[in-house]
């Protein structure tokens, strides 16, 4: 995937800015990275399947887990959208 692909926003609330990025395609939600306080890590996870989850060092390594973790996990689809060509 290229850098572009999945378009990561900050949240954030009342203008302050949260350590925690959601990752869209489109209007898909397809990855969250957040920061663990309590393990001083940030965590990224998938709302595109329930136990997909993983640690990193820092936010990029985090969001780069996820998309590599999207990539890999689409390939099981790929027969199912080249049957319909």
């Amino acid at each position: 995937m290229s850098n572009d692909t999945i378009i990561w926003t900050q949240g954030g609330i009342a203008e302050v800015p949260l350590l925690r990025f959601t990752g869209r395609i489109g209007a898909i939600e397809v990855a969250t990275v957040e920061y663990d306080g309590s393990n001083r890590l940030w965590t990224w996870w998938s709302p595109l399947a329930e136990d997909i989850w993983g640690h990193a060092q820092e936010p990029e390594g985090a969001k780069q887990a996820a998309e590599l973790w999207l990539r890999n996990w689409l390939e099981n689809f790929r027969p199912f959208f080249e049957a319909g060509r």
